[in-house]
């Protein structure tokens, strides 16, 4: 275990969806049979697929532009897009040699991470898996149809980490033990949504129509809430723009949370450093 590593240092890598633990012994991570691309707050502790890594330190932040609820309507499944409010300079280009980002505001979503080796040997697999918590109140909206006609338990939604601090927290495995950062796992109200089509419902679908707030029937209506406004006014540039401007500068998603292929070799060595060879928290380096 390499003594000097600081584990405040923050390394932004790729990872597969999907936690596959470090124990699993057979050579295919899609043999696994139960799905760990979510796990429960209230679980994560007693779970083996989770627990190791959870007190290993093995930490992560998990970056979208937002997420996916589906309301039970009468009519079928209304779509919502949940994301963080947006600034109203949120869309502003920067200025030349304006190192700040005034782009959209990403989801900063808590999870936890894994590395796997092949029983037979070949290159070091990272996965991770979101964790989820109770529905915040507003989110609970969206689910209430559904709960009443009792078809289902109440709503879950992805770990916020809201602000740099929380992040910060969260990350630093060696300064900020395991107990303490599981306080940090709570829902947060600090988010904003609007319904939009029902385009998003085929996994095959990916462009700006996936995301444009809709208006929904008189009885039903959401008013558009003033980030959702921006949200829209910016995809109207972005359409004006030429298709090469239009494809870079729109949020990407494939799926209810954005998800990665596999890792990079030189992110996949900087991790390693941190973690050890046997996987424990490295000791927070010492400045001068």
């Amino acid at each position: 275990v390499r003594k000097d590593a600081d584990s405040s240092e923050r390394v932004l890598m790729d990872m597969r969806w999907g936690l596959v633990p470090s124990w699993f012994k057979k050579d295919d991570p899609s043999k696994m049979q139960f799905n760990t691309s979510n796990c429960r707050s209230d679980t994560m502790l007693k779970k083996s697929s989770y627990k190791g890594a959870l007190l290993k330190g093995k930490r992560c932040v998990v970056l979208a532009d937002g997420f996916y609820e589906w309301q039970q309507c009468s009519g079928g499944k209304q779509p919502y897009f949940i994301y963080f409010p947006q600034s109203k300079d949120a869309m502003a280009e920067g200025k030349e040699g304006d190192e700040e980002w005034r782009g959209w505001r990403l989801l900063t979503m808590a999870g936890i991470f894994d590395c796997w080796e092949p029983p037979s040997g070949g290159e070091m697999l990272y996965t991770y898996t979101i964790i989820t918590v109770d529905a915040s109140k507003d989110v609970s909206f969206i689910h209430h149809r559904q709960v009443r006609a009792g078809k289902g338990a109440a709503g879950r939604m992805p770990a916020i980490l809201d602000g740099d601090e929380a992040i910060r927290k969260w990350l630093d495995f060696a300064e900020v033990p395991t107990q303490e950062a599981v306080k940090l796992i709570q829902p947060t109200e600090n988010i904003v949504f609007h319904p939009v089509s029902t385009f998003v419902n085929s996994v095959r679908n990916n462009a700006p129509e996936c995301l444009a707030p809709i208006e929904l029937g008189a009885k039903k209506e959401v008013k558009a809430t003033p980030s959702s406004k921006v949200m829209l006014g910016w995809l109207k540039n972005s359409q004006e723009g030429s298709p090469q401007k239009k494809e870079n500068d729109l949020p990407r998603w494939t799926s209810q949370f954005i998800h990665s292929p596999s890792p990079k070799k030189s992110s996949a060595d900087i991790l390693q450093q941190w973690l050890g060879k046997e996987g424990e928290p490295a000791a927070k380096k010492h400045k001068a």
